[in-house]
């Protein structure tokens, strides 16, 4: 149960904030922001939090959401009306 509901909070995790990157565009400061921020959530410290379950999936979740997004909004994207025009 516990690894079919990992999976699906992870899926949410990276499907979130590649549906946010297609809708909408920000700026590049905030996508580094949102890596400097994957990064001291990745890196800090345990917490009675991080000790439960819940805690895991929602350390994890900020994570990686983080991270896609920060990663995604910096990387060259052009869509295919831009190639086409």
């Amino acid at each position: 149960m516990f690894s079919i509901l990992a999976g699906l909070i992870y899926l949410a995790a990276i499907a979130l904030p590649i549906w946010l990157l297609s809708r909408y565009r920000a700026a590049w400061y905030w996508h580094v922001l949102a890596l400097i921020v994957a990064g001291v959530v990745g890196l800090a410290p345990g917490t009675p939090l991080l000790e439960t379950t819940a805690g895991t999936f929602l350390y994890g979740f900020v994570f990686v959401s983080t991270a896609v997004w920060g990663i995604g909004g910096l990387l060259p994207f052009r869509s295919r009306r831009q190639r086409l025009a």
